[in-house]
């Protein structure tokens, strides 16, 4: 057997845990494992590269992915699709890991049902892939916007200001919430819920009408006003899968809340860092167990599904089951966050 793996999409803390335990599993059958640089656009262009145990030896700590990644949708141009065919046909690969978040497992359903054996497994740090309790990577920038939260109150209360701080989170609040919660996050604004001006003042009045001088507002990228019809976005020019770039719901709402309560608010985007760095022990261990079981999975023939973690057990998902599902924020989650608001 000949088993290709890629990583596609934004990069995440945890994908070369997942290529080093293909790489290992592959090992000890006795089988080789082909690497596609740069996700998509590899296969579509034919990079190839022989992974080897010593590629990968000690990787499990590094961020990134040794691989490389791309945004590229093979689907925009039937060409490339017919490209992508001949590529697969002639390095002769039995099958597909492709680990990425839900651009690339919708790339990944429509090859398997065009006849390719596709596995994939999920990845993202929003933590919004459907019908998986949590990807890798989530817990990571979990970490990473929690020491931002705290580094930020000591700074906002010496100063007596409202910090607005900008996370990611296109459709789901997960990130915002986990570590809002982690962080005692004062306000936490989400997708899920468009905000209230009026209600976001009021909110933060009873916190300085109690005798506090500062707060600490965590908003998601995906967030915005009740009414809003569109996103806050840095651009209006869309990614291959027709995603604009979000960012700019901080600003507007630091200036908002600056002219409304006229207290000194500043925002703060966190962007990339949340990506970036070595991934947590949680999710090294979750992205191995994925990498493991979706190798074993096509070991085994088993395709056209995605790897997910159920509790703490490794689940097939047939991909059709997968494709559109947006892991969104539970209420009662941010029921907790609630408790300790304003």
């Amino acid at each position: 057997m000949r088993l290709g793996i890629l990583t596609g999409g934004g990069d995440c803390p945890g994908l070369n845990c997942v290529i080093r335990s293909v790489v290992v599993v592959n090992l000890r059958k006795g089988t080789e494992t082909v690497g596609i640089r740069r996700g998509w656009r590899g296969l579509i262009e034919g990079e190839f590269v022989n992974v080897t145990p010593e590629m990968v030896a000690g990787t499990h700590n590094q961020g990134g992915t040794i691989l490389g990644s791309s945004r590229t949708n093979p689907f925009k141009d039937p060409s490339h699709v017919e490209k992508l065919k001949e590529n697969w046909k002639a390095a002769g690969l039995d099958g597909l890991i492709a680990v990425g978040g839900e651009d690339t497992l919708s790339v990944s359903e429509a090859l398997n049902r065009e006849g390719l054996n596709v596995i994939s497994v999920p990845k993202t740090i929003d933590n919004d892939v459907g019908t998986t309790d949590f990807s890798f990577g989530f817990h990571t920038a979990v970490g990473v916007i929690t020491d931002a939260i705290d580094r930020l109150r000591t700074t906002a209360e010496a100063h007596d200001r409202i910090i607005v701080l900008e996370v990611m989170g296109r459709q789901s609040g997960w990130l915002a919430t986990y570590a809002g919660i982690a962080g005692g996050a004062d306000l936490i604004l989400v997708p899920e819920r468009p905000f209230d001006f009026e209600e976001v003042v009021k909110e933060l009045d009873k916190r300085f009408q109690r005798g506090r001088n500062f707060a600490n507002v965590v908003v998601a990228e995906g967030a915005k006003p009740k009414g809003m019809k569109d996103f806050v976005t840095q651009s209006k020019d869309v990614d291959e899968f027709g995603h604009v770039q979000l960012g700019g719901i901080g600003e507007y709402l630091a200036r908002e809340l600056n002219s409304r309560m006229g207290i000194d608010t500043r925002a703060v985007i966190l962007g990339h860092i949340q990506r970036g760095g070595p991934p947590a022990p949680f999710d090294r261990v979750l992205a191995t167990r994925l990498g493991v079981r979706a190798a074993e999975l096509a070991h085994e023939g088993v395709w056209g599904v995605m790897v997910a973690l159920r509790g703490l057990d490794m689940v097939p998902i047939p991909l059709g089951e997968v494709k559109g599902k947006v892991n969104e924020l539970r209420e009662d989650f941010y029921q907790v966050a609630e408790l300790f608001f304003g």
